[in-house]
C-alpha cells in the first residue's frame, strides 16, 4: 500500500474478509438453539472457514440491538483480550452493512486486528418481527401511526412504494421480477429455506395481498439462525485459508429530515440511498457500471426497485424495462440479484446472509456464480434511517 493510500480517509482496500460462517436457517419460532448459541455457531464457523484461532478475536461488531453482548461472546470464546465493541444505531436491517464498516473503521484506526461482524436471530425465543403483539405504549413515528392501524412493517413501507410507483409509472412487473429472480437462485441453493419450493410468475400473481402493493411473495420470511464474517487487515489477508474479499468502500447515513416523522419527510419516495451510493462509489473508485452482481435487502421487493434507481443502475422511469427475470438472474443476467436467494427465499438474518453471499461472489464460489464477479455490491435495508450499503471486490480491483 501507497503511503497516499495510508493517509487518505477510506476503508478502500485497507480490510478483507477472511472467513464467513451461518448456522442452518430455520422458519421462525424453529431453532433448536438459544440465540446467543447460534452466534456462537456462526461465528466458529467464520474461524473454521478462515482457518484462525477463535481466541484470536479482538473485537465484535453488530447491528439493530443483536441481544448476543460482546464481552459475553468474548468469554464464551476464549478470546485473548477484547479491544472493541460497536453496535451500529438505528435502522434495523439498514446497519448489516454499516456494521461492517464500523468493524473495518476500528482496524484500519489501530483499534483492535481480528473483528468478527455479526447477526443472530432466535424470533421463537423472543418473538416475531412482523408481529405487533405485546406493545403497550408507543412513541416517535408508531404513536403517529399506530392509533390509526398502521401497525406491522407492510403497512408502513407500502404507502412509500406506492408513492414511488405512482410518481414513475411503475408497475408490479418490476417487482414480481424481483421476487421470481429470488426464488430461482434459491432453487440452486441447499442452504435456502426456500430450496425446492420454486416460485412462477402465475403462483405469484394469485398469492394474496399483504396489503397493497405487496403480495405475500413480495414480503421477506421472518427465520431463526446466525451468520458472521471476519474481517482483518489487507497486509494479513494472504495468511489465511480462503480467498479474500477486500472491502472496496462503505457508507451510511440518509438525507435532510430522512426520519421526519409522521411520515413527513422532504423526500418521501426513496429508499434513503440519495445520498449515501454517491459516498459509496466515491470512497470505492467505482460506478454502477462496473458493479458485476448485487445483494439487495428485500424486506418488500418495491424497496429494491428504489434502491437499485438509487444506485444508479436505471432511472426510475425504466425500471419496468430494466427489472426483467431474464436480466437480474445469474450467470449473464444484466444485473444478477440476491444470488444466495436474499431475505425472500434463502432467509431473513435481518439482511447479513447477502454480506456473505457477496464474499462468495467474489471469491467464485457462489451457487448461482455471476459471469462478473470481481466487485460485488450489498445494498442494505431501504426506507429506513439510516441506511447502508458497501462493495467488496477482489484482489484484481485493489
Amino acid at each position: 500500500m501507497t503511503a497516499r493510500a495510508r493517509d487518505e480517509r477510506t476503508l478502500r482496500g485497507r480490510v478483507a474478509v477472511i472467513g464467513i460462517g451461518e448456522t442452518e436457517y430455520y422458519r421462525h419460532g424453529a431453532s433448536p438453539d438459544p440465540e446467543f448459541k447460534l452466534a456462537l455457531k456462526a461465528i466458529l464457523a467464520a474461524c473454521t472457514d478462515a482457518g484462525l484461532d477463535p481466541r484470536d478475536i479482538d473485537g465484535f461488531s453488530s447491528y439493530s440491538d443483536d441481544r448476543s453482548e460482546a464481552s459475553r461472546l468474548a468469554a464464551a470464546l476464549g478470546t485473548h483480550r477484547l479491544r472493541t465493541a460497536t453496535m451500529q444505531w438505528g435502522g434495523g436491517g439498514g446497519g448489516c452493512c454499516a456494521a461492517v464498516a464500523n468493524a473495518a473503521a476500528a482496524i484500519v484506526a489501530g483499534l483492535a486486528d481480528c473483528v468478527v461482524v455479526f447477526r443472530s436471530l432466535a424470533q421463537g425465543q423472543y418473538g416475531r418481527f412482523g408481529q405487533a403483539a405485546g406493545i403497550h405504549t408507543v412513541s416517535g413515528e408508531r404513536s403517529y401511526l399506530m392509533p390509526y392501524g398502521v401497525l406491522a412493517p407492510p403497512q408502513r413501507f407500502a404507502m412509500r412504494v406506492q408513492r414511488y410507483m405512482h410518481e414513475h409509472g411503475v408497475r408490479q412487473d418490476a417487482m414480481r421480477a424481483i421476487a421470481l429472480a429470488s426464488y430461482h437462485h434459491a432453487q440452486a441453493n441447499p442452504r435456502a429455506v426456500m430450496y425446492g419450493k420454486p416460485l412462477d410468475p402465475g403462483k405469484y400473481d394469485a398469492s394474496r395481498w399483504i396489503v397493497e402493493p405487496f403480495h405475500l411473495y413480495d414480503c421477506c420470511m421472518e427465520n431463526d439462525g446466525a451468520a458472521a464474517l471476519v474481517l482483518v487487515s489487507a497486509e494479513r489477508a494472504g495468511d489465511f485459508r480462503c480467498k479474500p474479499a477486500y472491502l472496496l468502500g462503505a457508507a451510511f447515513g440518509s438525507g435532510h429530515r430522512a426520519a421526519a416523522t409522521a411520515h413527513n419527510a422532504p423526500l418521501y419516495a426513496t429508499a434513503s440511498f440519495d445520498t449515501v451510493a454517491p459516498d459509496l462509489y466515491r470512497m470505492a473508485g467505482v460506478g454502477p457500471s462496473d458493479v458485476g452482481v448485487v445483494q439487495a435487502y428485500e424486506n418488500f421487493t418495491g424497496g429494491v426497485v428504489m434502491a437499485l434507481a438509487e444506485h444508479g443502475f436505471f432511472r426510475p422511469e425504466d425500471a419496468n424495462d430494466f427489472l426483467t427475470f431474464e436480466s437480474l438472474i445469474a450467470p449473464s443476467g444484466r444485473l444478477p440479484l440476491n444470488t444466495s436467494g436474499g431475505n425472500l427465499a434463502e432467509c431473513y438474518m435481518h439482511g447479513f446472509e447477502l454480506v456473505l453471499e457477496a464474499v462468495r461472489q467474489v471469491r467464485g464460489t457462489s451457487t448461482s456464480q455471476a459471469r462478473r464477479s470481481d466487485v460485488a455490491m450489498v445494498i442494505g435495508g431501504p426506507m429506513v434511517s439510516p441506511a447502508s450499503n458497501l462493495i467488496l471486490g477482489s484482489e484484481a480491483t485493489l
